[in-house]
């Protein structure tokens, strides 16, 4: 599980920790090479963009902020899209601007499926609107239903 999430540098790894504190899965802040498993959720480092090459390893770098930011969604998803094509899930949560939207795109296109936040439950709808408007988004729904979603098509991609 790769998380993207709009923070500067030094903010994330503090995320990182507070989920791990928080959750049964295993978080940590991703770093150069770090290896993609089950069970186990990788963050994006505020400042770099994070991929994931042919070998299931992170990939970090700081090219140009896309939509205003880095990291950002857009660059991760396509990363995703080309190493995992149809297996891949992608989600857009709450938050301003259109990132996101390129990146599902491409998921989509690969055969992957895209979970949307609902507007209701949404601090900001921006990114998860644009994506729907876009017309790629596959469920769209409350954030306390997006965990169940994520875990049922996992283990569909998986089967």
């Amino acid at each position: 599980i790769l998380v993207v999430q709009h923070m500067p540098a030094g903010f994330t790894r503090s995320l990182a920790d507070r989920l791990n504190e928080l959750g049964p899965l295993s978080v940590e802040e991703a770093a150069e090479g770090s290896a993609l498993r089950p069970g186990h959720v990788l963050v994006a480092p505020g400042g770099f963009h994070m991929t994931v090459n042919m070998e299931g390893k992170v990939r970090l770098n700081t090219d140009p902020a896309e939509c205003g930011v880095r990291p950002s969604v857009n660059v991760t998803m396509e990363s995703v899209a080309k190493v995992y094509g149809s297996r891949a899930v992608g989600v857009v949560l709450t938050g301003m601007g259109s990132d996101g939207t390129r990146g599902s795109s491409l998921i989509k296109r690969a055969g992957g499926r895209i979970v949307v936040q609902d507007e209701t439950s949404c601090v900001v709808y921006g990114m998860p609107r644009s994506v729907v408007e876009a017309g790629f988004a596959d469920q769209v729904m409350p954030l306390s239903r997006v965990a169940g979603a994520i875990a049922r098509l996992c283990q569909r991609r998986a089967a």
